[in-house]
């Protein structure tokens, strides 16, 4: 299948790589990345030859979040489709039958964080920062930030999320939204052999050991997602919303009216 906003590339190894190629735009999410991202995974999973997904980011960003640019002139009905969409993918990673491992560089901010923390396991360079950042410009990360609590708990991911900061590697690693940490220059290989490592093991056994996980460990996931779509469409439409995107380009601090 071919992509305008993803690169996939399936080795001899079953690894399948799924790249975020919007590199000049910090491969923030488009609806048509969002899009292309969800059909890549259940491409990948549906081929005999992958066994294990590496997801990773071109440029500089692992992703950046969501363009915000899109948010303008839509009506509540508009605004629903559309983070659906933006949290379509990460859904989907849970419902697959093969284990995804994000490698993480540069900034994983808002659903860039929610996509690391929706991978079933994360690998990331010293650099890397983590952050559900959207609290910054009047909007918050209440979809991504429900992968991030199944990772962490629940008062570090309100920490989080009500503060809007970023989370160095390291750190991010003790609180158990990374899985590990490399040089940054090893990122690549390190992620790799890692993939292949799990790529050798039963496929069969892995797919039946990560349907069993989060078959008994999510039951209300799903219900929670689409709540929290719902929350953040109402967000969308506030005027305080439109604030913070505006003073966001402008470059000035955000004038909040809380209405």
């Amino acid at each position: 299948m071919a992509y305008e906003n993803v690169e996939v590339t399936i080795g001899n190894d079953y690894v399948a790589e799924i790249t975020l190629n919007r590199p000049n735009q910090l491969n923030t999410l488009t609806v048509g990345l969002a899009d292309e991202l969800d059909r890549a995974f259940l491409e990948v999973d549906a081929d005999p030859k992958v066994r294990v997904v590496l997801l990773k980011g071109a440029g500089k960003a692992f992703c950046a979040g969501i363009d915000i640019s899109a948010m303008e002139g839509k009506s509540v009905q508009e605004l629903r489709a559309w983070i659906e969409c933006m949290i379509n993918p990460l859904v989907t990673i849970s419902k697959m039958s093969k284990p995804v491992i994000a490698q993480v560089h540069g900034v994983a901010a808002a659903n860039g964080a929610g996509l690391v923390a929706a991978a079933d396991l994360a690998i990331a360079g010293e650099k890397a920062r983590i952050g559900l950042t959207a609290i910054n410009i009047g909007l918050n990360c209440i979809g991504p930030v429900l992968p991030v609590a199944k990772s962490i708990g629940r008062k570090k991911a309100l920490e989080m999320l009500f503060s809007g900061e970023f989370v160095p590697a390291g750190e991010a690693e003790r609180m158990g939204l990374i899985n590990r940490v490399v040089a940054d220059e090893e990122l690549e290989r390190e992620a790799r052999s890692w993939a292949q490592a799990l790529a050798a093991k039963s496929p069969l056994a892995m797919q039946i050991a990560k349907k069993a996980f989060y078959s008994a460990a999510d039951v209300e996931y799903y219900k929670a997602v689409e709540y929290m779509n719902e929350v953040f469409v109402r967000l969308c439409t506030t005027e305080d919303a439109r604030e913070g995107v505006t003073a966001f380009r402008e470059k000035r601090p955000a004038v909040w009216q809380g209405r």
